[in-house]
């Protein structure tokens, strides 16, 4: 039987949570108009059946009413994490989450109609500092000079 590492045995869930039913409001006020019942039942089983999880390693975001499907995010792959906090979701308390990534699979994630409350921001950014001095991971960026064309383009003195 493989040996399973011994960092991982130290993950523990830090969060966990779904998006908002606020994301389907207009499709329920269209319910009671126009569409379906079903449809507005089926939206509603989507959007509680997403379920994110944060650890102190990874995102796992679970979803599917009836195939199930997983996904998981290393921490230390985020380069970029935005916040963004249209007017309509404030009015309702809530943010959205744009996570930018290194990951091959998954260059993006987006975690929206999330509770402003949580400060689930904070939590990310301080984890994923955790993460990448746990792995030792470090970012280098390559600046060029504007007008210099490719890399080792610039002007030498």
């Amino acid at each position: 039987m493989p040996e399973i590492p011994t960092n991982s045995m130290n993950e523990e869930t830090i969060w966990t949570g779904t998006s908002s039913q606020v994301k389907n409001f207009w499709l329920f006020v269209a319910c009671l108009l126009v569409i379906p019942i079903p449809w507005a039942i089926w939206a509603w089983l989507k959007t509680k059946c997403r379920i994110y999880s944060l650890t102190t390693e990874r995102l796992i975001i679970r979803s599917g009413v009836l195939n199930k499907s997983t996904e998981t995010l290393e921490l230390y792959r985020v380069r970029d994490l935005q916040i963004n906090e249209p007017f309509w979701l404030r009015l309702w308390g809530l943010n959205n989450i744009h996570l930018c990534t290194t990951d091959t699979t998954t260059p993006e994630v987006i975690l929206d109609y999330i509770s402003s409350e949580t400060d689930l921001g904070n939590i990310f950014r301080k984890q994923i500092e955790f993460s990448r001095q746990k792995k030792g991971v470090r970012e280098f960026g390559i600046d060029v000079e504007p007008g210099a064309g490719h890399i080792g383009e610039g002007n030498v003195s």
